[in-house]
Formats: C-alpha cells, structure tokens, sequence
C-alpha cells in the first residue's frame, strides 16, 4: 500500500508549493491550482463544442421535417457568459453553504482566484482548437481530476465545518458530508438548470441531476462519500473515530473500541482518497470513451 500512497504524498507536496511567476507577485497560486484551472476551463468549452455541434446537427433534422417545432437559435457567445460559468461552477457551490454556516465565502475575501480562473478562461477562448474528449487523453486526465477533487474534499471543505466555532457544527457527521456534497456539486447544478453552457440563450430546463438516475452520476455521490471516508482516517470529527473503532473491532482488531484507533496522517487519508478518485474517474473515462469493440467479420462462403 504504502508503495502506492508514497508517492502521491510526494506529488500533493511538490504540486501544493507556489510556484513562479506568481511568486514573484506575492500570489500563493500552486503547480496544482493552475493545472485544475487549465482543466477546468478546457473541459467546460469541450462541453459547449460538442452541445453546440448535436444542436447544429438537431437543428438541421428538424429543418427538413415538417409538422415540427422548432428549436431555439443559436446565439452569439459571449466572454462573459463563458467566464461567469466558470466562476459559477467553481464559487457556485460556496454561495450555497457558506451562508448557510454564516462563514464568508472565499471569494468575498480575496479576489486572486477569481481573477486567475477568468485570465485562464479568457486564453483558453482564444485557443485555435483544444482536443476532442478521447478515451486516449480522458483515461490519463483521470488522475488528474482524481489529484484535484481529492484536495477539494479533503482539504478545502472539510474546515468550513470541523473549524466551526459552534460545536453543533463542527462535531456534527452530517453537516460535513451535506456541506461537501452542496459545495461540490451546486455549481454545476446551477449552470445546467440556466443552460450556461448550451449554445441558445439562456433558459431554465431540468439538470442532468434530476432526470432519470441522474442521482447516480458520479460526481454526485463521490463528494460525501470521500470527505467522509478521509473523516474516518483522520478523525476529523468524534462521530468517526468512534466508527473507525468500531470497523477495526467488526474485522477482528482492537476489540471494537474507538480508543484503539489510529487516526490516518492527513497526507497519507489524503493520497488514498486520489487513487480512490481517479481509479473512479479512469474507469468512467474507460466506460465512456473505450473504442467500440470489433464486430467479428462474417465468413463467405
């Protein structure tokens, strides 16, 4: 195990280091933020290229049928359009919990990240073309996504409830675990009820959360599941370390008493929270992207 963690918790503490330029201008932006804001913002106009291509595509079918309604027109897109989805998609989960703990969201007190997600938002625009989601480049960015979502949930949420200062809050299970599933998933909630991303004017429509079985996508259910699962290496909240005891004394070790526990080092809960992550995400890529399977050719007589 410790052959597969160790080097993770190397690469979370070199990519976690700011890094030049933005040393240089007193910016704490590390290796890892600005891979997850590259990601982040190719992967958003990937999205809004292939929905502009099926709504061409549609829009040309219905054209030559008749007797049916038409479809919405295309509209012009807009920089800030674009970079106020990003920004939603990044803040947008934030603006839901924080008012809710009465904690100041992070983009009422500083305004690098903001500005950084739109600098990198506006060159990614700019770009002559970005590639096509391929099983080729998704399997491998799934380490990525696993390296980044893992820091979100294991250490940019957790603390908006375990460093509460009312202990009704920061003791309470299902406070992190909501808080982590709002705070991850609300802002690409809020962009698919407005069709941010859509090439049509906005407009209000069901998300993708709530058709059928959309509660079974992904990045859905993985936020709670692994901001709990590193509660439960860590003892971030007493509710978990007596869990952790109680799992170690169902196996067989330490007589089902929470005392007996050992707490996890928060890198090493960390680490195998992001192979976890991006074993999860390698195989949706997998699933998604896997070139069809050749169809066995017919013998001619």
């Amino acid at each position: 195990m410790s052959l597969l963690v160790s080097p993770i918790v190397e690469l979370y503490r070199y990519a976690l280091q700011p890094v030049a330029p933005f040393t240089w201008l007193g910016l704490p932006l590390s290796t890892l933020d600005v891979v997850a804001t590259i990601r982040l913002c190719v992967a958003l106009r990937q999205i809004r290229e292939k929905l502009w291509r099926d709504h061409v595509q549609k829009t040309k079918t219905v054209n030559a049928e008749k007797g049916t309604v038409a479809l919405p027109e295309v509209e012009q897109r807009s920089f800030v359009r674009d970079a106020a989805a990003v920004l939603l998609v990044v803040y947008g989960g934030e603006a839901v919990t924080c008012p809710a703990l009465a904690v100041p969201p992070s983009f009422m007190l500083s305004g690098v990240v903001p500005v950084f997600y739109t600098a990198v938002q506006a060159v990614v625009e700019k770009l002559p073309y970005v590639p096509t989601p391929a099983f080729e480049n998704e399997v491998p960015l799934a380490v990525i996504d696993g390296l980044s979502r893992a820091y979100l949930l294991c250490n940019l949420i957790p603390p908006l409830v375990t460093a509460h200062s009312s202990p009704a809050i920061n003791n309470n299970p299902w406070t992190l675990l909501i808080t982590s599933l709002f705070t991850a998933n609300a802002g690409f909630f809020f962009i698919n009820v407005f069709s941010f991303l859509q090439p049509y004017s906005l407009a209000l429509t069901t998300p993708t959360e709530f058709l059928p079985y959309g509660w079974t996508t992904a990045d859905l259910w993985c936020a709670p599941l692994i901001t709990g699962l590193y509660a439960f290496l860590t003892h971030a909240q007493p509710f978990w370390a007596a869990a952790h005891g109680v799992a170690l004394g169902f196996l067989g070790y330490g007589g089902g008493e929470a005392a007996k526990a050992v707490a996890v080092d928060p890198e090493t809960a960390r680490a195998i929270c992001a192979l976890a992550l991006a074993g999860l995400f390698a195989t949706r890529a997998a699933k998604n992207f896997a070139p069809a399977a050749a169809k066995p050719k017919t013998k001619v007589q």
